[in-house]
């Protein structure tokens, strides 16, 4: 079966919605387009939470010591 994806529609008021289908194509959600963006943009990537984790794991290792610039 393929992976759920969601497909945008129009309310009877004119608001964008997206319908989230299962991996059969039928409904297994709907809500506005402007909740889900929100949703979407608050949440991590697995690449952004790696590349946190590697900054972290970086100032730890250097002791949480500040390098000052050289003038």
């Amino acid at each position: 079966m393929g992976k759920a994806r969601r497909t945008t529609h129009r309310s009877s008021r004119g608001k964008k919605l997206y319908a989230v289908r299962d991996a059969h194509g039928r409904f297994k959600d709907i809500q506005t387009y402007e909740r889900a963006h929100r949703a979407d943009l608050a949440h991590r990537s697995k690449a952004e939470k790696a590349a946190k984790a590697r900054k972290a794991r970086k100032a730890k290792k250097a002791g949480g010591k500040r390098r000052r610039a050289k003038r």
